[in-house]
């Protein structure tokens, strides 16, 4: 007899986002920056702690008639009791187990608990991968130490189980999983998504075991699990623009603090009479981490020496740029399990928003008609998967450019990417000031969640206390 729960069940859709958008227009200069002198002291600002709540209490019942004889009760981070139980890093599986056995049962030889985590690509069993099993023993005839006894849970000489018993149990999870080669692999977060095969699974069971020719008695639940990875610092002036609200430096104003990536030149035709040439430069800010929720700065420097060409390529809304998730595991291919083989899933999650990049005389109007300069940014969905890379699965992320979407001018190559360069997605904030969004308000808007991501609600003031994003 078992019950289970599945990562499908009582998931909450994440809370509301608290974005920091810098009032005011658009930034009119990416060069504006405040003066500041030694005498001025300048202290960039901490998150502020929030008071940590009580864990929340998930109830799961066995029932005999209309009375439960098995309560198993978790204790987690999640938001609601309705809601999976969920863990960061660094938490316990923190449990109690009651079972009412009434004048005794004889035939219950031991109770144990079991945390797996599994990848999961199919319905067979040759696609199942379980990289985490932790066992734990609850109670069993021979020993009563491992117990915590409570009035009338009495165990007649060790032999039967009789009246009501409880057991309180904390299940330490790991950081990490050891890899045959010696080397560590994070553990990745809970991951479900309708249109790919893999999924990241995590159960707790409770198993009553009994003597032979009697069937186990379980209990059981899926659980969310949520990992700890937390980008380095920006550069200075992009954390004084952050805390003082001012313009972003671009990439010539603070040079350590953006990766040029290789220019490309764009090759197409212009009304399908002439050919043209479009270089581009895309630049994106340093780290190349980014925590979920906030967003991805980004630049584009255009150059032609067709003025109707870039003209054409240089409409805001013709850039198209866009945070790209792959997800690749191992899948059987045929009955045997030595027949695997690597299978890819990717989508685009994100697309930035641009707007042209102010000059030097405080208006977007283009100095030079061969140059253009664009500002933009990717806002990145606040239920977003962290970037995970273990044995059988891993979950990547990129930025690309591909080819402008405008009438008017058509490109020569057929590819659908024109540079792309891996970034990082992580769960927590950098230490410092929080990013700031910078789109003008036409294009200052949330981008709804991905469908395809099952979110699992937490509470909110324990993530941002701990530099957690919603999710």
């Amino acid at each position: 007899m078992s019950i289970s729960s599945s990562p499908m069940d009582g998931v909450a859709s994440p809370p509301p986002y608290r974005r920091l958008s810098r009032p005011g227009p658009a930034p009119q200069s990416a060069n504006e920056l405040p003066a500041y002198t030694r005498s001025r002291r300048h202290t960039l600002a901490q998150p502020q702690p929030v008071a940590r709540r009580e864990p929340t209490e998930h109830v799961f019942q066995l029932m005999d008639g209309r009375k439960p004889w098995v309560v198993l009760k978790v204790y987690s981070s999640a938001r609601s009791s309705k809601s999976l139980p969920t863990f960061f890093e660094k938490e316990n599986i923190n449990c109690k187990l009651e079972v009412r056995a009434g004048s005794g049962d004889s035939s219950i030889q031991a109770i144990s608990a079991t945390v797996t985590g599994r990848i999961i690509t199919g319905s067979r069993s040759e696609d199942i991968h379980t990289f985490m099993s932790i066992s734990q023993p609850i109670w069993t005839k021979s020993s009563e130490g491992s117990r915590s006894p409570s009035p009338g849970d009495g165990l007649s000489g060790s032999s039967k189980l009789s009246g009501d018993c409880s057991w309180a149990f904390s299940i330490p999870l790991p950081r990490s999983i050891n890899r045959p080669d010696g080397s560590a692999d994070q553990l990745p977060e809970t991951f479900s998504d309708p249109h790919c095969d893999a999924s990241i699974q995590y159960d707790l069971m409770i198993k009553l075991s009994r003597g032979k020719l009697r069937s186990d008695t379980c209990i059981k639940t899926a659980f969310g699990y949520v990992p700890s990875s937390r980008p380095v610092q920006p550069s200075m002036l992009r954390q004084l623009a952050y805390q003082e609200g001012a313009p972003l430096p671009g990439p010539e104003a603070d040079p350590l603090g953006w990766r040029n990536l290789p220019t490309i030149i764009a090759e197409g035709v212009v009304y399908r009479n002439r050919a043209a040439e479009v270089q581009c430069t895309l630049s994106l800010a340093k780290p190349l981490s980014y925590t979920r929720g906030s967003v991805i700065p980004c630049s584009l420097s255009l150059f032609s020496i067709d003025p109707q060409a870039l003209d054409l390529v240089s409409v805001p809304s013709s850039v198209i740029v866009c945070l790209q998730r792959t997800v690749r595991y191992y899948k059987a291919s045929g009955a045997r399990k030595a027949q695997v083989g690597w299978t890819d899933f990717s989508e685009d999650v994100a697309t930035a928003s641009w707007w042209h990049a102010a000059s030097g005389t405080g208006h977007s109007r283009r100095v030079d008609p061969h140059v253009c300069n664009l500002e933009g940014e990717i806002s990145i969905p606040k239920d977003l998967k962290p970037s995970a890379n273990m044995g059988h699965f891993s979950i990547s992320y990129s930025v690309v450019l591909r080819p402008f979407d405008v009438a008017g001018y058509q490109h020569s190559s057929n590819s659908d990417v024109m540079v792309s360069e891996p970034v990082e997605i992580a769960t927590m904030y950098a230490r410092g000031p929080r990013p700031v969004a910078y789109s003008p308000p036409a294009y200052d808007k949330d981008v709804p969640s991905s469908p395809r991501d099952i979110g699992f609600a937490t509470t909110m003031n324990r993530a941002e206390a701990a530099g957690f994003t919603a999710f």
